[in-house]
C-alpha cells in the first residue's frame, strides 16, 4: 500500500481510516462474526457495496484473511491475521475514550475496567477466543 507520509498516525489511517473497516474488525473481535451476512446484520446497517469493498481492502492490506467455509462451500469466512489482531489494543483505547466522553456508550463496564486495569490478560482472553 502506498504511504501518504511517514507519520505513524497517518500510517494506521491508511489501513483503517474509515469507520466501516474498524467496525468489521470490531465484529470479528468482540462479536465473533465471520461471514458477509453476519457483518451485514450489524446494527450500523452497512451498505452491501461498502461491505464488499471494505472486506476486499482489509484482505488486500493483510488485516483479515478469507477462506471458504468448511460447512458451506458457497460461503466465505473471514478471520483476523496477526496484523489485524495487533489492532486490538487500539480498539480498546477507542472504547476507553468513548466510555469516558460519552455517557450513552454501550461499552460493557467490566470490559472497560479490564481494559484499564488488566489489559494484557484481557487481550490474551480476547485473542484466545478468536483463535478457538
Amino acid at each position: 500500500m502506498p504511504r501518504r507520509s511517514d507519520c505513524p498516525i497517518s500510517n494506521v489511517l491508511d489501513f483503517v481510516g474509515d469507520k466501516w473497516s474498524l467496525l468489521i474488525l470490531r465484529d470479528l473481535v468482540f462479536f465473533n462474526k465471520h461471514s458477509y451476512s453476519e457483518f451485514l446484520n450489524s446494527p450500523e446497517k452497512m451498505a452491501t457495496n461498502i461491505l464488499s469493498s471494505r472486506l476486499e481492502r482489509l484482505e488486500n492490506d493483510g488485516l483479515i484473511a478469507k477462506k471458504v467455509d468448511v460447512e458451506d462451500k458457497r460461503k466465505n469466512v473471514y478471520t483476523l491475521t496477526q496484523l489485524g489482531r495487533d489492532m486490538l489494543p487500539i480498539m480498546l483505547e477507542m472504547m476507553i475514550w468513548s466510555s469516558k466522553h460519552d455517557p450513552n456508550t454501550n461499552a460493557p463496564e467490566q470490559l472497560i475496567k479490564r481494559a484499564k486495569n488488566d489489559r494484557e490478560n484481557l487481550i490474551n482472553d480476547l485473542l484466545g477466543r478468536i483463535e478457538s
